[in-house]
């Protein structure tokens, strides 16, 4: 088992670097996966975000909808009828156009916007 001497032995510096070889093969593998889990978890947050932006429109598209029903005239004067208010319909000849006149600059408070 022992050695002749006339063989040559295998220097130290080639054992290093194949061990920084291995250990920075190791090191990339790793990051890699690392960098793979990063890239799926993204991307599972950018779905996650569409969806919700997705969901957001839907309620907006909803409410939308519901504000529109509840400012028909129609379902107004029903509903109001329903409650039995007192309020009646006028015709369109009544009604006034009011132009507010022009604000004093050394006024301390206004009704003109």
């Amino acid at each position: 088992m022992n050695r002749r001497r006339n063989q040559t032995r295998t220097p130290a510096f080639i054992i290093a670097a194949l061990i920084l070889a291995a250990a920075t093969v190791a090191g990339g593998g790793v990051y890699y996966a690392y960098l793979k889990n990063r890239q799926v978890q993204v991307n599972r947050d950018i779905d996650k975000i569409e969806r919700d932006i997705e969901q957001y429109r839907l309620d907006m598209h909803t409410t939308q909808m519901r504000m529109d029903k509840l400012l028909n005239r129609f379902e107004l004067r029903k509903q109001l009828s329903e409650n039995g208010s007192e309020l009646i319909a006028i015709s369109s000849a009544i009604v006034e156009e009011v132009n507010p006149s022009p604000a004093d600059p050394r006024a301390v408070a206004s009704a003109a916007p």
